[in-house]
């Protein structure tokens, strides 16, 4: 992703908006909706079937998307800061809310996701911290291990602040 082109325009949506989309299991978009779409930049035929990760920006720490995966996968929702890249280059802020859809039998089948505009104090506070989280990543020569580590050490903030990862979110 280090050759993704950055525009450094940062979009905003009304607090009365929802950006939506639902993934399968794998994280493949079945779902957006109309905000999504505006937001992201792209058409419906384009993202339809593409992964998830096709809106992800290189600013966000993988270690962030390790947490969010372990949580849903185990059945559970989360609450997360995500800076996101539309098409052309430019950004966008969202609080995401991610839930597992799950069968009769009580399988996943799906992820929903619900994101809201978020208050400009905590993605100021979340841009520090994931500055912090890359810093770790990007300063192993291992990819995998980078990331172990930035993982580690959001595990012992939340340790440190005493809370589990939702409450810290809102505490932002």
């Amino acid at each position: 992703m280090a050759d993704t082109y950055l525009s450094g325009v940062e979009r905003s949506f009304a607090s009365d908006e929802i950006i939506v989309s639902k993934t399968d299991a794998k994280g493949r978009i079945i779902y957006a909706n109309e905000v999504f779409l505006r937001m992201a930049g792209y058409s419906e035929a384009e993202i339809l079937n593409q992964p998830h990760s096709i809106i992800r920006h290189p600013e966000m720490p993988r270690c962030v998307f390790k947490l969010l995966w372990d949580t849903i996968s185990t059945g559970k929702e989360i609450f997360a800061y995500v800076k996101n890249r539309a098409k052309n280059g430019d950004h966008y802020w969202v609080l995401a809310h991610v839930t597992p859809t799950f069968d009769k039998s009580g399988n996943i089948v799906s992820y929903h996701s619900n994101r809201r505009a978020p208050r400009r104090e905590a993605v100021e506070k979340a841009e520090g911290l994931y500055r912090q989280l890359l810093a770790i990543e990007q300063g192993n020569p291992d990819r995998k291990a980078g990331m172990e580590a930035a993982f580690q050490a959001v595990i012992a903030t939340l340790q440190t602040a005493g809370v589990p990862y939702d409450e810290f979110v809102f505490s932002l």
